[in-house]
């Protein structure tokens, strides 16, 4: 009886400590998403005075069938594997070469993570600055010091150019992220494995595959997911950097306040978190740890 009386005591104290969390989690998540797919079957007005019509499915028709939407989404899928793929690739290997001791190595930890902690609307007007036509340090080099072309080209005017500059933008600003998870797994590997398999006459790819890989696995496919789930809803870098870009965070934005239409841009919300949810849900079962 004791026992018994302990257990439901424990049970109120947890549920009276854990009430705030999850009543902001019902606040702050819950509500804005019900009341999101509840806009997005109405014809909603910016002006909250207006009355909003009912539209049924209409807006999800709308916008299934408007070719501008899958552009968007293709764009969006391009940037995300692309950004995805680099900033991983770059932190592992990044990671690797820092997994050992030398001179100023804490120093140069430190400065590898700036381009993270440093806020965004900083890092955009810096790199603006470095390819504008007119006096950027880029466009110096490449038409005054090596004299690649002829006069200084519009980087951020050009839509494949401005494609390729907010994917390597992606990639600088968001690899110290991965660096930072995969430094801390490959320092809880075992040296002594990887002078086994060096005794056994393994190469570097070798080692990396039959030890370091299968150790980082569960660290890399997390890195993956949530900086897939990150980059797919991106706006304020994109939009900072160029217009020319047409990802879906600003297909979004430009839906919502350019053409004044809310409810066509909630419906856009709900399909990309149906469409992100499945994406996670089929890799999740289809990894194995």
């Amino acid at each position: 009886m004791k026992t018994i009386k302990r257990e439901k005591s424990d049970l109120k104290l947890a549920m009276v400590l854990l009430f705030p969390s999850i009543f902001l989690v019902l606040l702050l998540v819950a509500y804005p998403m019900i009341s999101n797919i509840q806009i997005s079957f109405f014809d909603q007005p910016i002006n909250q005075r207006l009355s909003a019509t009912f539209v049924g499915i209409g807006n999800y028709i709308s916008i299934l069938s408007d070719g501008a939407f899958f552009q968007s989404l293709g764009i969006t899928l391009l940037y995300m594997i692309f950004a995805v793929a680099g900033s991983t690739a770059l932190g592992l290997g990044v990671a690797i070469f820092f997994n050992r001791p030398f001179k100023f190595r804490k120093l140069s930890r430190s400065l590898i993570i700036l381009s993270y902690v440093t806020p965004s609307i900083s890092l955009v007007f810096a790199w603006k600055y470095m390819f504008n036509n007119g006096y950027g340090v880029v466009n110096y080099l490449v038409v005054d010091v090596f004299n690649l072309a002829d006069k200084a080209p519009l980087w951020f005017d050009n839509p494949v150019s401005s494609f390729i500059l907010v994917v390597i933008f992606a990639i600088w600003r968001y690899f110290p992220y991965a660096f930072i998870s995969f430094l801390a797994i490959l320092q809880t590997i075992d040296t002594s494995i990887y002078e086994a398999a060096e005794i056994d006459g393994a190469s570097a790819w070798e080692k990396f595959k039959i030890v370091t890989l299968p150790a980082i696995m569960p660290v890399l496919i997390t890195v993956i997911t949530l900086r897939s789930i990150w980059l797919f809803y991106m706006f304020t870098d994109v939009f900072l950097l160029t217009n020319k870009v047409d990802i879906l965070g600003i297909y979004l934005y430009k839906t919502a306040f350019a053409f004044n239409d809310l409810g066509k841009a909630a419906s856009i919300s709900v399909i990309l978190f149906i469409i992100l949810s499945l994406v996670i849900i089929a890799t999740r079962k289809r990894v194995k740890y």
